[in-house]
């Protein structure tokens, strides 16, 4: 299990934090990859690589920010999700609502 790392900022007065918490450093991680990633891409663009080698590359970075949204409604459904529906019937189902929302955000449905 990954801890809390300095870059935690303090939970909200009496809120609990993120669902992500947990796995904050993992998100981090290929966060920052996909940021060379698209540096990468620019420079690619800036040498006039060729178009495949260029799209081959957003692909690859199209996926990796998916991953990094998948991880993220994975912490949100097992904990932001899961504590409001065992709590509070009303705050369980806003929190349906918003994953629903989110889902479709995520899926651009």
């Amino acid at each position: 299990m990954t801890t809390a790392t300095a870059h935690t900022p303090p939970s909200p007065p009496g809120g609990p934090p993120p669902g992500y918490i947990e796995h904050k450093d993992d998100h981090l991680t290929r966060l920052h990859k996909v940021e060379g990633q698209v540096r990468g891409i620019t420079r690619m663009v800036g040498e006039d690589r060729y178009c495949l080698d260029v799209l081959t590359q957003i692909s690859a970075v199209t996926r990796a920010l998916q991953e990094v949204a998948v991880g993220l409604l994975d912490d949100h459904i097992r904990h932001c999700v899961h504590d409001a529906v065992q709590t509070d019937d009303t705050d369980g189902v806003a929190k349906l609502d918003e994953l629903a929302l989110a889902l479709r955000r995520t899926l651009r449905l």
